[in-house]
C-alpha cells in the first residue's frame, strides 16, 4: 500500500486558475493496489483537483483516450501493460497530458526509460503528500501552458488564409474582408498604415488572391532612391541615357507585366516621376529613360504610405490628381496598439517561426512575458513585436520566454510604473489613472483582466472608471 505523510491536503493551497467546475484540474490515478490507489485519489481530491481511478494499464489507455486527463499518475509494475507502456501508447494519445510514474522499485534505468518515454517526473513510494502537490502543479501548468500554445499554434494555422496575416481583432478582421473583396478586381489600391504595420503583407495578400498570382509580384520602395534612378527603375533607360547606363534596362513596369506592381513609399515619389506615373495609370502606356519607343503593359499598381496623402497634396508636395488615381480603394491597416487582443497570436507564430530557423525548444511565454507584451506600446508596431520575439527566442536558456529574455525596449517603459514617473511633479493619483486607463485599453476594457494585471482589486478599478467616465475601447 501507498503511504502518504506530511502535511494534509486542506493545509496546502496552490495559485492554479480553476476549471469551470471549480477544480484545479483532472488527475488520472492507476494502480493495480486498490488501497493505495483510492487513499491517494482521496487525498488529491481534498486538495482541489478533478480525479479518475483505473486499476491497470488498459483501463487507463481507454480513459486517456476518452477524458483527455491533464495529468496522469501512474505505477511502475502492474499485471498485463505496466506504467512505462501505458506511457509509450497514451502519450500518442494524449500529446498535452503530463505523465508521472509511482514506484517502490525505484532504479535509474527505469527512471531513465520513464523520462526517454516521456514522464515529467519519476516518485518514489511512500509518497510524501507536499512532494506530489508541487509535482502535479506544475505538470499542471506544463500542460495548460502545452494546450494554449497548440491552441494558439491552431488559430494561428486558420489565420493563414492571407499569406502571413494574422489578425483576429475586428479591425484585422474587416481589413482581411476587404482584401478579399479587392483582389479580383483590377482597380489601383492605397494601403495606409504606420511603419511596421504589415502593409507589403497585404499587398501581397491582394496579388496572391487575384487572378494575378501566376505572375510577377514586383516591389519597388520609392523613398530608397534618387530622382534619376527612381526613374529608370520604374521605366527603365536605354544606353547612355545618363551617366553609368552602359546598356538598355527594362524597369520594373517591365517586369512586372501581367502581375502586380507595389510602390513602397509612394508619397516620397518627386514631382517629375509623379507625373509619368499619373499618365501610366491613365493610359497604361511608358518609355524607357532616354527613348522614344512607348510601351505597353498589364500591370495592377498596388501603393503604399505612411503619410497623410492628402496633407501633402494641400500643401502641394503631391499632385491631386494622381492621389485619386492611386485611392480607388483605400485600405487602412490599424497599428498594433488598437489590436492588443492579436498579440498573443502574433507572438506564438513568430516564436514557432525563429524557433525553428535557430533550432531553439522554445514552446511559449510566460504570463508574465504575455502581460508585458500586452502592456507595452509597440511604437514599432507588428515588425517591432517580431525583433522582440527573435530576440527573446535566441537568448531564451530554457523551453519558455521569461520577461527577463524580452528587449529591454519591450519592457523598459513598464518598470517603475511606466516612464511618465519621470515627469517632475507628476501626482500619484495621476500614475494611478495613467497605469489603469492604459492597461485597460491594453486588455480591451476588462477589468477582471486589468486588476490581475496590476494586483489590485477589480473593485477599486470599477470604482475608478466610473468616477473617471472612461468608455471601454469599441471592438467592432
Amino acid at each position: 500500500m501507498t503511504s502518504v505523510t506530511s502535511a494534509s491536503a486542506s493545509d496546502l493551497t496552490t495559485t492554479l486558475p480553476l476549471r469551470s467546475d471549480g477544480r484545479k484540474g483532472k488527475i488520472l490515478v492507476v494502480d493495480d493496489e486498490a488501497n493505495a490507489r483510492n487513499a491517494l485519489a482521496e487525498l488529491l481530491d481534498d486538495a482541489g483537483y478533478s480525479v479518475s481511478t483505473a486499476a491497470d494499464g488498459r483501463t487507463a489507455l481507454l480513459q486517456v483516450e476518452q477524458a483527455d486527463p491533464d495529468v496522469v499518475l501512474t505505477d511502475l509494475k502492474m499485471p498485463g501493460m505496466d506504467g512505462l507502456s501505458l506511457i509509450e501508447r497514451g502519450r500518442p494519445i494524449a500529446p498535452h497530458a503530463t505523465f508521472i510514474v509511482m514506484t517502490a522499485f525505484a532504479t535509474i534505468d527505469t527512471a531513465v526509460k520513464a523520462i526517454k518515454l516521456g514522464a515529467e517526473s519519476y516518485l518514489t513510494k511512500p509518497l510524501e503528500l507536499d512532494a506530489v502537490i508541487a509535482i502535479v502543479d506544475r505538470a499542471l501548468e506544463r500542460t495548460r501552458l502545452s494546450r494554449e500554445a497548440a491552441q494558439l499554434r491552431q488559430r494561428v494555422d486558420e489565420r493563414f488564409q492571407f499569406g502571413n496575416i494574422i489578425g483576429e481583432h475586428p479591425s484585422m478582421q474587416r481589413l482581411m474582408k476587404n482584401v478579399a473583396q479587392v483582389a479580383g478586381s483590377r482597380a489601383t489600391v492605397l494601403i495606409h498604415g504606420e511603419t511596421g504595420t504589415g502593409k507589403e503583407l497585404i499587398a501581397a495578400a491582394i496579388h496572391q488572391n487575384s487572378k494575378r498570382k501566376d505572375k510577377p509580384f514586383i516591389r519597388l520602395n520609392c523613398a530608397s532612391l534618387s530622382e534619376t534612378l527612381l526613374e529608370s527603375e520604374l521605366f527603365g533607360h536605354e544606353r547612355g541615357s545618363f551617366t553609368g547606363a552602359a546598356g538598355r534596362r527594362e524597369g520594373r513596369f517591365k517586369q512586372a507585366d501581367g502581375g502586380t506592381l507595389f510602390l513602397d513609399e509612394v508619397s516620397e515619389i518627386p514631382p517629375s516621376v509623379q507625373i509619368k506615373l499619373l499618365r501610366f495609370l491613365q493610359e497604361r502606356e511608358f518609355e524607357r529613360v532616354g527613348g522614344n519607343e512607348t510601351l505597353k503593359v498589364d500591370v495592377r499598381v498596388v501603393a503604399a504610405t505612411n503619410r497623410n496623402l492628402k496633407q501633402r497634396v494641400d500643401e502641394g508636395r503631391f499632385r491631386e490628381d494622381l492621389y485619386y488615381r492611386l485611392k480607388v480603394v483605400q485600405l487602412d491597416v490599424p497599428p498594433l496598439r488598437v489590436r492588443r487582443s492579436d498579440i498573443p497570436l502574433l507572438a506564438q507564430g513568430f516564436l514557432r517561426k525563429y524557433a525553428k530557423e535557430n533550432d531553439r525548444p522554445v514552446k511559449g511565454l510566460t504570463d508574465e512575458a504575455l502581460q508585458h507584451l500586452m502592456i507595452y506600446p509597440w511604437p514599432g508596431n507588428v515588425r517591432e513585436l517580431e525583433n522582440a520575439i527573435e530576440r527573446a527566442v535566441v537568448m531564451c536558456e530554457g523551453d519558455l520566454i521569461r520577461r527577463d529574455d524580452l528587449p529591454t525596449s519591450a519592457h523598459g517603459d513598464m518598470q517603475d510604473g511606466s516612464i511618465l514617473a519621470l515627469i517632475p511633479g507628476i501626482t500619484m493619483s495621476e500614475l494611478e489613472r495613467i497605469a489603469i486607463l492604459r492597461t485597460l485599453d491594453a486588455v480591451d476594457g476588462s477589468t477582471a483582466r486589468a486588476a490581475e494585471i496590476l494586483g489590485i482589486s477589480q473593485r477599486k478599478i470599477q470604482y475608478r472608471v466610473k468616477e473617471w467616465g472612461y468608455q471601454a475601447p469599441a471592438l467592432d
